[in-house]
C-alpha cells in the first residue's frame, strides 16, 4: 500500500514525483486486480464444495431418518458417544495465496459393545451417524476455507477500489495541478520579462534622448 502523499508542491521535482508515482500506480492495479480474480474463482470452487458437502450431510441425514424407530431401543449402547468425532484431521493447502485448512480424516472412539448383546440395526446406525460427523466436519472445514478466502477477497477488493477511485484519480489531478501551476508560472514569467524588456529600452531610448542621440 502506497504511504500518506504529502501536501502537494508546485514545482518540477513534485510534477516528476507525480509522474513516477502515477506509473507505479498504474503497474501495481493489473496485480490486484488479477489477485482479485484469482480469489473469485477460489470462492468459486469452495461454495461448489460447500454445496456438495451440504448435499452429503442431506443425504445421510436422510439416511438416519430411517434408524429413528430404532433408536429409541438403544440395547444399553450409547451410539451417539461412540459417533461424535475425537479428533478431526486436518492439513494446510495454498487457494489464490491464501493458506486454508483441508479436510482430511476423523477419528472416533472406540466402539466396545457385544456384538451379540445388542440388536443387529446398531453397527448400521453407528456407522451412520460416524458418517454423518465425517460429513459435518468437512463442512466445517470447507466454510472455514470460505471465511478466510473471503475475508482476503474483501481486502483486496478495498485496495482496488482505492486505487481506481482515490489513489490514481488524485495523483492524476496534482499532475495536472502541477502543469497549470508551472504552466502559470512560465507565462507569468515571460510576461515580467517583457515588461522589464521593455522598461529597459524605454531607459535607453530617454538615456540617448538626453545626450542627443538617435
Amino acid at each position: 500500500m502506497p504511504k500518506p502523499r504529502k501536501k502537494i508542491k508546485f514545482t518540477w521535482a513534485a510534477l516528476k514525483e507525480e509522474r513516477n508515482a502515477l506509473r507505479r500506480f498504474e503497474l501495481y492495479l493489473p496485480t490486484l486486480q488479477l489477485k482479485q480474480q484469482q480469489l473469485q474463482l477460489a470462492l468459486g470452487l469452495v461454495l461448489r464444495a460447500q454445496e456438495e458437502a451440504l448435499d452429503a450431510l442431506s443425504s445421510v441425514e436422510a439416511r438416519i431418518s430411517g434408524h429413528q424407530g430404532v433408536f429409541r431401543d438403544r440395547g444399553g449402547v450409547n451410539i451417539e458417544k461412540m459417533a461424535k468425532p475425537e479428533h478431526v484431521i486436518t492439513g494446510m493447502k495454498n487457494m489464490a495465496g491464501v493458506r486454508v485448512p483441508a479436510f482430511e480424516s476423523v477419528s472416533f472412539p472406540e466402539a466396545v459393545y457385544s456384538l451379540f448383546g445388542t440388536p443387529p440395526w446398531v453397527d448400521r446406525a453407528l456407522e451412520d451417524l460416524r458418517e454423518k460427523g465425517r460429513r459435518v466436519s468437512r463442512l466445517k472445514v470447507v466454510e472455514q476455507q470460505k471465511e478466510l478466502i473471503e475475508a482476503e477477497l474483501r481486502k483486496v477488493m478495498q485496495r482496488v477500489n482505492l486505487f481506481e477511485k482515490m489513489i490514481i484519480p488524485q495523483t492524476e489531478e496534482n499532475i495536472r495541478r502541477i502543469r497549470i501551476a508551472l504552466g502559470d508560472a512560465m507565462t507569468a514569467a515571460v510576461a515580467r520579462a517583457k515588461i522589464a524588456k521593455a522598461k529597459l529600452n524605454a531607459r535607453e531610448v530617454q538615456r540617448r534622448s538626453e545626450e542627443g542621440r538617435p
